[in-house]
């Protein structure tokens, strides 16, 4: 397996934990917020959509003008980032809108790693506004996003439990030989 075809990899399985947390939570309790966690789903959604296209779009290929015409980025950057407050993201978008967005974002992240040539991965970030809080290469930077969103799936993993709504690994009995 190549570097990209792991990161890609990685990627991918790291989003399908996205998918799998956010469509077991109800949606009347996305914009619940508990006072232990001061987050609620809906931010989390939010943020994840701004930080998936910062550092596995933006960073590795620059901005992009088909999801610049689909996804309201400025907003989302306004609204989900590490100075906003959970409480006062709500309702800016609707639970369709995000999970949309999300769709776009997701699916742009995935065509952008594969079309990558193996030693761009060693390549300088796409400079910014912004300089990236861990990543020099672009390598580090899917990197990163790998782990930030598990980061984040952590905390919906939370929200859920909290919510009422464990989750449930489905862990399986193995037989000793």
């Amino acid at each position: 397996m190549t570097e990209i075809e792991m990161l890609s990899k990685q990627t991918h399985d790291t989003y399908q934990w996205i998918y799998n947390l956010i469509d077991s939570i109800p949606e009347e309790k996305w914009n619940e917020t508990p006072e232990v966690l001061e987050s609620n789903v809906t931010w989390q959604v939010g943020h994840l959509i701004i930080s998936i296209y910062y550092h596995s779009i933006l960073v590795v290929k620059g901005h992009q003008k088909d999801v610049l015409k689909l996804v309201p980025i400025k907003k989302y950057s306004d609204l989900y980032t590490f100075y906003s407050s959970p409480r006062n993201s709500t309702g800016k978008f609707s639970l369709r809108e995000l999970k949309n967005h999300l769709d776009i974002i997701v699916k742009k992240s995935i065509e952008i790693i594969n079309s990558l040539a193996p030693e761009e991965l060693k390549n300088e970030l796409v400079p910014g506004k912004v300089e990236h809080p861990v990543a020099k290469t672009k390598f580090e930077a899917i990197d990163w996003n790998i782990k930030h969103t598990m980061w984040h799936c952590g905390q919906l993993a939370s929200l859920k439990r909290i919510l009422g709504n464990p989750y449930q690994f489905e862990i399986k009995k193995v037989e000793k030989m």
